[in-house]
């Protein structure tokens, strides 16, 4: 009997672990989501992630302080903590960029929710830590939690760039971690109801919010489309996140226009003005270039200029984002954008950190034409 007795408490210490490691995941990819997602919308990513990472860090220190006003059923506060956490840091990422085209003052918004996300997560620790007290030695307790919690977001900061937002986006990984949170929630509220009082009305809620979770996870693709269609305010006729970038192109008075993380890369309408200027004095100081590098410039505009030039052999261009030069090779309309340029049988497309490849290169060029930086560099704003 008595072993059996040890037995279900391991299983049940294992258990709470665990949670710490579920914990120590989605709170960091929830900083992680905010923080990529605020270097899209408003650009400055050195500043927005140190930022959102001191605000993030500072809410998880209030949470911590305010976890000694928590008494009473332990296991109660913690389970609806964990849902509620699922709830705020799933939704976070919908409702910043639904937010972000409505309301003026987005940044309020924005660090309004990952204070209070990490307010949250930061009241969950040392809610299971007080828990686990009894169970462990002190000792144990401590170096067990703290590894958890390390591993766990070892993983989210790992899979988050590789995985994640290429694979889900945005969107759907706060969602799946949301999922996540609330799901572990209900499955501790199984194990432990006989120690809470009204533990169906607490099951209902969770219930409830995994729905709605699920609901949003199903539709992401429709609200990113309504969303951005709010932001731009023109008719999107493309829109993909690639592993590097958010790409959308929309049509506006007849033209393209091309938008990488929302900032203007080119208006079909004069983007001509700028390629020309780019290409064509680097080409004619060079004299009769046989060997050309172009380096960004995935749409193939700067492409094109070059390939006016009879006496070019060979062009080499190096763009990292391999979803971009498959785009402007395949998308008819893109095409006839950049006159086919993708698809000459001079050109050979290397997709490639520019920076990197040049390091191992060997081959000498006649002109090197760097098309990375744009002159429509601007971030959309909601006053076209």
């Amino acid at each position: 009997m008595q072993a059996a007795t040890t037995r279900q408490e391991s299983r049940l210490q294992w258990l709470l672990l665990l949670a710490v490691f579920v914990i120590a995941t989605c709170g960091l990819i929830y900083e992680l989501v905010a923080g990529t997602l605020a270097s899209y919308l408003l650009g400055d990513s050195v500043f927005q992630f140190s930022t959102i990472i001191g605000v993030y860090l500072f809410a998880m220190g209030i949470g911590s302080w305010l976890s000694r006003f928590f008494n009473g059923n332990l296991i109660a506060w913690f389970i609806k903590i964990e849902i509620l956490v699922g709830l705020v840091g799933g939704f976070s990422s919908t409702l910043l960029f639904l937010c972000f085209p409505l309301v003026s003052s987005f940044a309020v918004v924005l660090y309004s929710i990952v204070l209070l996300t990490g307010i949250l997560v930061g009241l969950e620790i040392p809610i299971l830590m007080r828990i686990l007290q009894g169970r462990l030695s002190f000792k144990d307790l401590v170096s067990r939690v703290f590894t958890f919690d390390y591993i766990g977001a070892l993983l989210a900061s790992i899979i988050f760039p590789l995985v994640l937002v290429p694979s889900l986006g945005l969107i759907r990984t706060a969602l799946f971690f949301g999922i996540l949170n609330v799901a572990v929630g209900i499955y501790l509220l199984f194990r432990f109801q006989q120690d809470i009082r009204r533990w169906q009305w607490l099951l209902s809620t969770g219930v409830l919010c995994l729905l709605a979770e699920v609901l949003a996870f199903a539709m992401a693709d429709q609200i990113m489309q309504y969303t951005e269609n709010l932001a731009y305010n023109e008719r999107i006729v493309y829109s993909k996140s690639s592993p590097y970038q958010r790409i959308v192109l929309t049509r506006h008075r007849g033209h393209v226009k091309l938008y990488l993380n929302g900032n203007l890369q080119f208006n079909a309408a004069d983007e001509y003005r700028y390629h020309e200027a780019l290409v064509h004095p680097a080409m004619l100081a060079a004299g009769q270039p046989r060997q050309v590098l172009v380096l960004g410039g995935g749409d193939g505009l700067a492409v094109r200029e070059v390939l006016k030039y009879p006496s070019v052999q060979r062009i080499t261009l190096v763009d990292l984002d391999p979803q971009m030069t498959r785009l402007f090779r395949e998308l008819p309309m893109l095409q006839a954008l950049n006159d086919s340029s993708l698809l000459h049988s001079k050109l050979s497309v290397v997709n490639a950190d520019a920076f990197q490849w040049l390091r191992r290169n060997t081959q000498p060029f006649d002109c090197i034409i760097h098309a990375a930086f744009r002159l429509y560099h601007h971030r959309f704003s909601r006053s076209f």
